[in-house]
């Protein structure tokens, strides 16, 4: 049997109920998570990794970079042929994306997580990591980037987001749909990802800001953040990659400052362009120096901007780094 690296995290995979709080809380460990799964280890030879019991929400941009670490020396072990972690869904497409971007393999990298707790009859964690194992063990699976694997469905990590505060079929790829899918322990791809890269990031530029953009916001936040010395900032645009006017001046501002900004779209689907001209729309943003990315939201344009200004604080280099 192949041997399958697993990483436990936390969230709410390893949740149960607490019955002082009436509340579900991180509780089991790799080994008695994989007791609590029937005939599990019978598909590997799965080796246990724990990392911690984080939820979600307390996945914090070093813990990220220190769990791909962890990764970068496991899969580099000769007789590790993969590796799956299992994570709280809240951050899970940040973290997956931190590890697509920093880690360059051939071999694949899943991860996984659940929707419902072990306390709950419905809980999804044992046929999301069965599936996972499944993706694992092909070689169909390789020179893929990371993978998320949810509910059946294969995904990319540059692509796919949270879509549903609860629903067990969360996850998805809006703009170009799923790679492919489990299907009794057989994996199908339909497509390979749109585009896979790496950043040769040594560390991670955690003082970035994200602000979303609103009807009448003003320049208010964008100050805030540049008279913050914040490193960077992400904005979420309207639509195509529009801002109020007044946002306009307060980007101005951000800019005048020499701190990078980089432009997407506050909708859930679509690529930003500079296809409008009117005041504070994306012509203007572009010829101010602001930085478009492309298909990614706001949270993975954050990661992306953190891991290059890690590499290069030059306009030129990080507008090539998030355009080409």
């Amino acid at each position: 049997m192949k041997n399958i690296a697993i990483i436990f995290t936390g969230g709410t995979f390893s949740m149960k109920i607490d019955h002082e709080t009436g509340g579900a809380v991180p509780h089991f460990s790799g080994n008695d998570l994989l007791d609590l799964m029937p005939g599990i280890r019978e598909r590997a030879n799965l080796v246990i990794h724990d990392f911690g019991k984080y939820p979600g929400p307390h996945m914090t941009p070093d813990l990220m970079l220190s769990l791909a670490e962890k990764v970068r020396q496991i899969i580099s072990q000769p007789e590790i042929s993969g590796i799956i972690i299992t994570h709280g869904t809240d951050t899970l497409e940040e973290t997956a994306y931190l590890i697509d971007l920093t880690i360059d393999t051939n071999k694949p990298i899943v991860l996984t997580g659940s929707m419902k707790n072990s306390s709950e009859p419905d809980w999804d964690g044992p046929r999301n990591l069965a599936d996972s194992i499944a993706v694992c063990l092909s070689t169909n699976s390789e020179d893929m980037g990371v993978l998320v694997c949810l509910n059946g469905e294969v995904n990319a990590a540059s692509e796919v987001t949270k879509t549903h505060t609860d629903d067990i079929e969360t996850f998805a790829s809006l703009d170009f749909g799923s790679l492919g899918f489990v299907e009794n322990g057989r994996v199908i791809f339909n497509r390979l990802p749109k585009k896979l890269e790496h950043l040769p990031a040594k560390g991670i530029v955690t003082d970035v800001d994200l602000i979303k953009c609103y009807a009448g916001i003003d320049e208010k936040f964008f100050r805030f953040s540049a008279d913050s010395n914040t490193k960077g900032l992400v904005v979420e645009a309207l639509g195509v990659g529009n801002v109020p006017p007044k946002a306009f001046h307060g980007i101005e501002y951000v800019i005048s400052k020499n701190i990078p900004v980089v432009l997407v779209s506050r909708c859930p689907a679509g690529e930003t362009l500079d296809i409008y001209s009117y005041p504070g729309a994306g012509k203007w943003l572009h010829q101010l120096g602001v930085i478009f990315a492309d298909y990614l939201n706001g949270q993975k344009a954050r990661i992306k901007l953190m891991l290059a200004l890690s590499v290069t604080t030059k306009q030129r280099e990080l507008k090539r780094i998030f355009e080409n």
